[in-house]
């Protein structure tokens, strides 16, 4: 997956982008980490219940240049991309990645499109 300056899930309508005023702090003080190549990460469980090792996870990688990021959600060991928008089981997940992604727009990281 390459990194875009809009994107969306798998199965979703919604397009999402970062906010122009975005800076490293910024995403620093929202849970993202820095890697070893300078780009930031956030990883975060989706299910409901956190024990759970086999659950889906949401992805989000930001380019170092802050002017494109990636977004997905995957499988616990992050191979896969999972479509949590065709299934009712997921319903949870759903709310959960709305309510993330909801904070980070008030937060200033995100804009939706």
């Amino acid at each position: 997956m390459a990194f875009e300056t809009e994107t969306s899930l798998v199965g979703s309508t919604e397009k999402y982008r970062l906010a122009p005023g975005v800076k490293k702090y910024t995403l620093r003080d929202n849970g993202f980490e820095e890697t070893s190549s300078g780009n930031y990460q956030y990883i975060r469980p989706l299910d409901a219940s956190p024990e759970n090792k086999q659950g889906i996870k949401l992805k989000i990688v930001v380019n170092k240049d802050l002017q494109s990021f990636k977004l997905s959600t995957t499988t616990s060991n992050g191979l896969r991309a999972v479509d949590i928008y065709k299934n009712e089981n997921f319903k949870l997940v759903v709310d959960k990645f709305n309510f993330i992604m909801q904070g980070f727009i008030e937060r200033g990281v995100m804009e939706k499109v």
